[in-house]
């Protein structure tokens, strides 16, 4: 693929589109991918995305720093956790540090399922993993958690006798309340064996600790609700309370950029900074 060319094979909305993929409505997943500076969005994603830089001008140094804190967490689980099997729920389209990449730098033979709803993630996925055997990708939906481990795709790869890195990167503060992430979560986290460990990130109202980022927390999801029907900026409780009666992982749920950061790495700590919170917990 030449650079700048979306995954059809031209630059921009002129792409060759197979006929599943909706361009007339913007998607969680291509708004992400044009804060990374992929390739594969429209017009109505970036223009989603362009409305949130103007009252978030470092949106795009918040989605990078997902990327890295996921990196560091897959590669901290694998080496020195021990994990060798992964669940990425909601995991997006591809883009460079996969959770296969990390985890397989470790043990090659890490199996990895990505999980994701949009069609144009499993478009992406298959083409990526066509000749990894330890690798796949099935669509289904967060919202139902006994289908998806239930999902044979998913069985063949996965063995719940043993210790599973889950991840939730990015997805549970896509579900409205009245959805009921909360028990959404439990129903994810209780047929997982002792010994895994859930990993995620949150857009993060921080309230009484950073009144600023609240501020802005509020004003970003008004527009995610107004344009893409979901995105919600919860507080530390409430993020809190997927994780049950797992065990925090050292530092607790911080701001990304703080969760174990790599020599080197940096992020200027505006309100952003402290509105996108991460943690990884352990199953006892």
């Amino acid at each position: 693929m030449a650079e700048g060319e979306g995954k059809w094979g031209c630059t921009g909305d002129e792409q060759i589109i197979p006929p599943e993929i909706d361009t007339t409505n913007p998607s969680i997943a291509r708004v992400y991918d044009y804060f990374l500076d992929g390739k594969d969005n429209f017009a109505v994603d970036r223009q989603v995305a362009e409305m949130a830089l103007r009252i978030v001008p470092d949106a795009k140094d918040a989605g990078k720093a997902n990327r890295r804190f996921l990196r560091r967490v897959v590669r901290y689980l694998a080496a020195e956790e021990g994990i060798r099997q992964f669940i990425d729920l909601g995991s997006g389209l591809p883009t460079q540090g996969n959770v296969h990449q990390i985890a397989q730098e470790i043990d090659p033979a890490a199996q990895v399922v990505y999980v994701d709803n949009d069609p144009i993630v499993l478009v992406h996925g298959r083409a990526l993993l066509a000749t990894n055997g330890s690798t796949t990708v099935i669509q289904a939906d967060v919202r139902d958690p006994e289908a998806i481990y239930a999902d044979p795709a998913l069985r063949g790869r996965i063995d719940f006798s043993k210790p599973i890195g889950l991840l939730l990167f990015s997805i549970l503060h896509h579900l409205n309340d009245e959805e009921d992430p909360w028990g959404i979560a439990e129903r994810l986290r209780e047929p997982l064996p002792s010994g895994s460990f859930i990993a995620m990130s949150n857009f993060f109202n921080a309230q009484d600790e950073h009144p600023e980022a609240s501020k802005q927390a509020v004003m970003v999801e008004k527009l995610f609700n107004e344009n893409l029907g979901t995105g919600r900026w919860r507080t530390r409780e409430e993020i809190m309370r997927y994780l049950g009666d797992m065990e925090l992982v050292e530092p607790g749920l911080v701001p990304l950029a703080d969760w174990r950061p790599d020599a080197g790495e940096s992020w200027e700590k505006s309100a952003t900074y402290y509105t996108y919170a991460g943690c990884v917990a352990r199953k006892p």
